[in-house]
């Protein structure tokens, strides 16, 4: 086997031992046993593997290497929060590697074996935390700085920052009570989905809080294509034609939940209105990093803020790095009303 092909796996499969061990055993950090290093430095020379220059750099002090794991990138959400993260590090002179772990997070273990490899000195996890339970104790045996920034967050062991989605949904169902709804209903989101349970939860206390009623078949579960809800805000105007609101998940959703209006006669506004044969409705959507001027002024939007996110995941990274003892904190970005055309 040559030097250019051997990989960090061919020296943990040859060793017997995980890619963690073989990390640990590169970086000089953790409590390896001294037979176990042996036997890995032992598969090293074997197979002549070339010792990452980041590892050799780790030994001597920080690398530079910030990690990020995301499940997709594609998403609006962890595209605008990776710009975020980018602009703060890359000005205190940090890389950012990214790798993204696919829509179920099936490649985390390998994605956080891979940085670890490089000597990253801090990883930020965005999505996927359901399975990231087990990184968190590879992390510290590593030493290495582990930060969750998402869009939600069932992490309370380590550094975390999300938005704060049950506030947002309040922000939003309040906000069309006092246009004077009180038939809102709610589109989109997987059940799946930790954001989406927030959300609805905090929509149903706002939805009870002012004596509203809230039903199941009003609340909507589907993904973001913007066919597909268009076709199931049709129906369900068409099953419940006295609903005058309605809250759509995501920026997606809310715009095939415009069309699907459209498409059953309705207009876009966001004054109630008592007549049963006045077809007008509000539409409230969530958007984590709106382009505002590109979507009809009859739109109204909660932001969450999400390159806000990843500038503030960004400067707890730092302050993790400078200081590894402190506490642990979880930070909550406050999100905010954006009415159409601002």
């Amino acid at each position: 086997m040559s030097q250019q092909k051997t990989t960090i796996h061919d020296v943990a499969q040859a060793a017997g031992v995980s890619v963690s061990t073989v990390s640990l055993v590169l970086s000089g950090k953790g409590r390896i046993s001294s037979a176990t290093a042996e036997r890995v430095n032992l598969a090293i020379e074997q197979l002549g593997y070339v010792r990452n220059r980041s590892a050799s750099i780790l030994r001597g002090g920080e690398s530079g290497v910030i990690g990020l794991i995301v499940r997709d990138l594609s998403q609006p959400f962890y595209a605008a929060m990776t710009a975020g993260l980018s602009e703060v590090l890359e000005q205190q002179g940090k890389v950012l590697v990214l790798t993204q772990s696919g829509q179920h997070g099936q490649n985390l273990q390998r994605c956080f074996d891979s940085l670890a490899a490089q000597g990253a000195d801090g990883i930020v996890l965005g999505g996927a935390v359901a399975q990231a339970e087990m990184l968190i104790a590879q992390a510290q045996e590593q030493q290495i700085a582990l930060i969750c920034a998402a869009r939600a967050s069932s992490l309370d062991s380590v550094d975390s920052l999300r938005p704060d989605n049950s506030q947002a949904a309040r922000i939003a169902t309040e906000y069309l009570i006092r246009q004077g709804h009180q038939r809102i209903a709610w589109i989109g989101g997987l059940g799946s989905s930790l954001t989406r349970a927030e959300r609805i939860g905090g929509y149903c206390a706002t939805l009870l809080q002012y004596g509203l009623p809230f039903r199941a078949d009003w609340i909507i579960e589907c993904d973001d294509r913007q066919q597909n809800v268009s076709a199931l805000t049709q129906d369900l105007l068409h099953h419940h034609p006295r609903i005058t609101a309605i809250i759509a998940h995501n920026a997606s959703t809310t715009l095939g939940c415009y069309f699907g209006a459209l498409h059953s006669g309705r207009s876009l506004g966001e004054d109630a209105v008592d007549s049963y044969f006045t077809q007008k409705m509000a539409l409230v959507g969530f958007n984590d990093d709106p382009q505002r001027e590109s979507y009809d002024s009859s739109l109204t939007f909660v932001s969450s803020e999400a390159r806000d996110v990843g500038r503030r995941a960004a400067e707890r990274m730092l302050q993790r790095l400078s200081q590894p003892e402190a506490e642990v904190q979880t930070l909550i970005v406050p999100p905010r009303l954006v009415r159409g055309g601002e």
